[in-house]
């Protein structure tokens, strides 16, 4: 079977636990981790290779989604130029928890989420991709309107850029280059009969995701022998440990016990409060 490296991307500042935890799960199965950065970053794990960001994409190009601040858009813009870049890698979220190796025998690997989203939280597609090129063009053009939009926010985008107003990608609903792009994408050029399914790189669904940090929890019932991942949907996690759990997982949580088994200290790198309290309540209570 051939090896992969993992990329990831980490923008500027210090890793959580959570952070450290996904980022020493591939470590700790051998597989080499390459972290991008664009600015310094601490509490990263002995064993990490730090390369700069910049040999992926410049610095200028960065997004942030308008009204988050979030910068997922940039991360998506990054993982498919890095798939096109870079020679065996293998794209992986830094919310990604490493089960066993990641690799793929026919140059894809994406999964199932939900019966309706393919999720691109860990990404491979073949240089050849016709999906890897329309994510490029895409992300090229970031007032483009998505044709996986449904109508009733297609049409007044049409309207807008009609009427010389056009919609930037940046404030336009969340993760117009995600989930949705690649799930469309994948369709459209038959290469959706590539995804595995949930249990493999998503087995604790997103609703079911609050189970893997509440004490005496047991989530272990949605991994299989094909378990590949764990997805810990970091913006919405962050936002929960750090409300309930005052930045710390609980020791009798699953990823409590993850991190015991990992050898991270989360008390030396915990979930710091943020700015926007508000939104961090609303993450915790959606």
């Amino acid at each position: 079977m051939r090896e992969y490296q993992i990329g990831m991307l980490w923008i500027d500042g210090s890793l959580s636990f959570l952070e450290q935890l996904c980022i020493k799960s591939f470590l700790d199965v051998g597989q080499h981790v390459r972290l991008y950065t664009y600015g310094p970053v601490t509490n990263v794990p002995e064993g990490v290779e730090l390369r700069d960001a910049r040999e992926v994409l410049p610095e200028e190009e960065i997004l942030l989604h308008n009204r988050t601040g979030s910068p997922a858009l940039h991360s998506d813009k990054f993982r498919v130029q890095m798939l096109a870049q870079e020679q065996d890698i293998i794209w992986a979220d830094t919310d990604a928890y490493c089960v066993k190796p990641f690799t793929t025998e026919n140059g894809h690997l994406h999964g199932w989420l939900a019966p309706h989203e393919i999720n691109g939280g860990v990404l491979a597609l073949p240089k050849d991709s016709p999906t890897l090129f329309d994510l490029i063009e895409y992300t090229k053009e970031p007032y483009r309107i998505p044709h996986w939009f449904p109508a009733k926010i297609r049409n007044p985008l049409i309207h807008d850029a009609m009427a010389g107003n056009p919609k930037h990608a940046s404030d336009m609903p969340w993760g117009v280059w995600g989930p949705r792009a690649l799930t469309w994408l994948l369709k459209q050029n038959n290469e959706a009969r590539f995804s595995h399914p949930q249990e493999v790189l998503y087995p604790i669904g997103y609703k079911d995701r609050r189970l893997m940090s509440r004490p005496g929890a047991n989530p272990n019932q949605f991994i299989t022998d094909n378990t590949m991942s764990i997805h810990f949907y970091g913006r919405r996690m962050r936002a929960f440990i750090r409300y309930r759990f005052d930045g710390i997982p609980h020791p009798d949580s699953l990823i409590g016990k993850l991190v015991e088994k990992h050898g991270i200290d989360p008390r030396a790198a915990p979930i710091l409060p943020i700015e926007n309290t508000e939104e961090d309540v609303a993450q915790v209570e959606e």
